[in-house]
């Protein structure tokens, strides 16, 4: 399991002399954290692999501390973009120092005759895109533009046609942590140290969280495709829970289960009139997630039959997509199964 690799490892990654209370003034001066067991786990767990190396695509936010602006590591941008293809390391050590918790972090690219492409200087992607989902449909959206053979040739702002999850990684929302009576008289130091945490990161990151999940809520309920769009996320943390460095064995052990209760919580959507995620019928987050699972699983049987790269795309190369699904032995079209031959999810409610 994922947790039992990992929990010992993060364990060391918050155990720093900075953290403790006697040492309050040096972390001031400093990160919390120096991060250099951080580091040493990241660098050997990639080693030598860069950005082209990775199985599926993906997009990594970053934001460079030197021009103010973000960087967006993307595998569908390397062909454009080659400075983008950093060591993946580099890429995760940057996108993961967090202001106040973790040191910035530079490194460059360089060519095959090792003249510089590009200087990153970075600090943690939360900055500029805490929930990335925007940014990942953004991606996409790109791709659709340039006449992507791996996407349908349909309209790039075709967004009820999109299949979206946004996975959170819990929040403190509704613990009532701050208020105006504690926080107005905060200084520098109180919003950065304020009840032990660091109120200015936490405010930030989460109306950044918000804004995105409720002009994506908005997009997917106006085009009438509510269902395409999955956030899971649990805003009643409290306590350590909701501590975004507390590394014990017993508190991370006690956010697996909130994880794993997760799975049996409703369905949520943002009511647009509060703002509020709200719980959608009684269909779970497990039950979703295994919709989306079958439809996905169909999704890419078709685009290997369209795709020129790959074995099942070249055989069929030059025959029609009637001939590529069966549709013309009689049987139904797979594009056409993929919207429906699943349950919705009123129906995943009956079984």
């Amino acid at each position: 399991m994922l947790s039992e690799s990992f929990v010992p490892v993060a364990n060391n990654l918050c155990s720093n002399p900075l953290a403790h209370a006697a040492n309050v003034i040096k972390a001031l001066s400093g990160p919390k954290y120096e991060g250099g067991y951080l580091h040493n786990i990241i660098q050997e767990k990639l080693q030598e692999n860069r950005l082209h190396d990775t199985l599926t695509n993906v997009v990594i936010p970053t934001f460079d501390i030197k021009y103010l602006q973000p960087t967006i590591f993307s595998s569908y941008q390397l062909q454009t973009t080659p400075s983008l293809d950093a060591k993946l390391s580099d890429i995760c050590i940057g996108t993961s120092a967090a202001p106040t918790y973790l040191p910035s972090h530079s490194f460059q690219t360089e060519d095959s005759e090792g003249k510089l492409l590009k200087e990153f200087n970075l600090i943690d992607g939360g900055v500029a895109a805490n929930n990335p989902t925007l940014v990942a449909i953004s991606e996409v959206t790109k791709e659709i533009t340039r006449g992507s053979p791996n996407f349908f040739p349909i309209k790039p702002t075709e967004y009820g046609r999109f299949l979206v999850l946004s996975l959170g990684t819990g929040s403190p929302k509704f613990h009532e942590k701050y208020d105006a009576t504690k926080s107005s008289n905060w200084g520098i130091l109180g919003w950065l140290a304020g009840g032990g945490s660091t109120p200015l990161v936490d405010v930030f990151t989460q109306s950044s969280d918000d804004m995105v999940n409720y002009y994506i809520s908005v997009v997917f309920q106006a085009l009438h495709s509510e269902e395409n769009y999955l956030r899971i996320q649990d805003d009643t943390l409290s306590g350590d829970l909701s501590t975004m460095d507390l590394a014990t064995s017993e508190n991370l052990e006690n956010l697996v289960k909130v994880g794993e209760n997760l799975l049996k919580k409703p369905v949520t959507r943002v009511n647009l009139g509060t703002g509020i995620s709200e719980p959608y019928h009684h269909t779970t987050n497990e039950m979703a997630l295994k919709k989306f699972a079958a439809i996905l699983h169909k999704e890419k049987y078709v685009r290997e039959l369209r795709s020129p790269n790959t074995n099942r795309g070249r055989v069929n190369q030059g025959k029609s997509m009637e001939d590529q699904t069966g549709a013309s032995q009689g049987r139904p079209k797979l594009s056409n199964a993929i919207h429906h031959s699943l349950p919705d999810l009123h129906d995943l409610n009956k079984n």
